[in-house]
């Protein structure tokens, strides 16, 4: 592993930097794979209940590392998650703008807490692109007519906006973001992981749960454990099971 990501346990909660600073962490082949690979072992940890993705520096994600692409680089490294994610939840911490590829590593995360003054858009059509990796899904989050303006003009709107539009769940000042995602991830931590993994499941699909997956959760161990606790008034302890 090389420092292009750094990780941090925080309790039962994973941070990953973004740590590219000097190139506003902008999404250089080696940096998606390491990325990769930290999501992938986070989500097989059973210890590891919330995953926070944020950016060193002042700047989240300025999107994929053009210079790289000039000289044929591989950026196929996160579709998986783009596409699949995780049964970890996710939160984005965007200390500063998320741009382009960033944008769309933002709208693969399952919340968002950002800078008020961070600008967020889908900028590839300014370089003759179109967001593959996700942002065309855009109108899944917002209305229509803002997905298609963001998309085809390529201008960001500001973190504060997104918030009023329901793309992001905190528009905080920069300073307070880490506090107000790890908060946010802790709150999710102290939940039956079970629960939460079918809940984010089946609230991303948009459906009911199936029979077997009702029995999946219903009767589990945490399913027992977090009854129990609350007749006897104390704290569950999960095991994931």
């Amino acid at each position: 592993m090389s420092d292009v990501v750094l990780t941090e346990r925080v309790g039962n909660v994973l941070v990953a930097t973004l740590n590219r600073p000097e190139a506003r962490n902008a999404l250089s082949p080696e940096l998606i794979d390491e990325l990769s690979d930290v999501l992938r072992s986070a989500d097989s940890d059973p210890e590891i209940r919330a995953i926070v993705v944020t950016g060193a520096g002042t700047v989240f994600c300025a999107g994929m590392d053009l210079k790289a692409f000039t000289k044929g680089g591989k950026f196929d490294g996160l579709v998986w998650f783009f596409r699949e994610g995780i049964a970890t939840p996710v939160i984005a911490a965007l200390n500063g703008s998320a741009m382009g590829g960033g944008f769309e590593l933002m709208l693969a995360c399952d919340l968002v807490v950002a800078a008020e003054d961070a600008k967020l858009g889908m900028s590839e059509v300014k370089r003759g692109l179109f967001a593959a990796g996700g942002g065309t899904t855009l109108a899944a989050r917002v209305p229509l007519a803002v997905a298609l303006e963001m998309g085809m003009t390529g201008d960001p709107v500001t973190a504060a906006h997104a918030r009023e539009i329901g793309l992001v769940n905190r528009a905080v000042p920069a300073d307070r973001v880490r506090d107000e995602a790890l908060a946010l991830a802790g709150r999710i931590a102290e939940n039956g992981p079970l629960g939460v993994a079918m809940t984010k499941k089946l609230i991303r699909e948009r459906r009911w749960g199936e029979p077997a997956e009702v029995v999946a959760v219903f009767r589990s161990a945490d399913a027992g454990e977090g009854a129990r606790a609350f007749a006897e008034r104390r704290a569950p302890v999960w095991t994931g099971s």
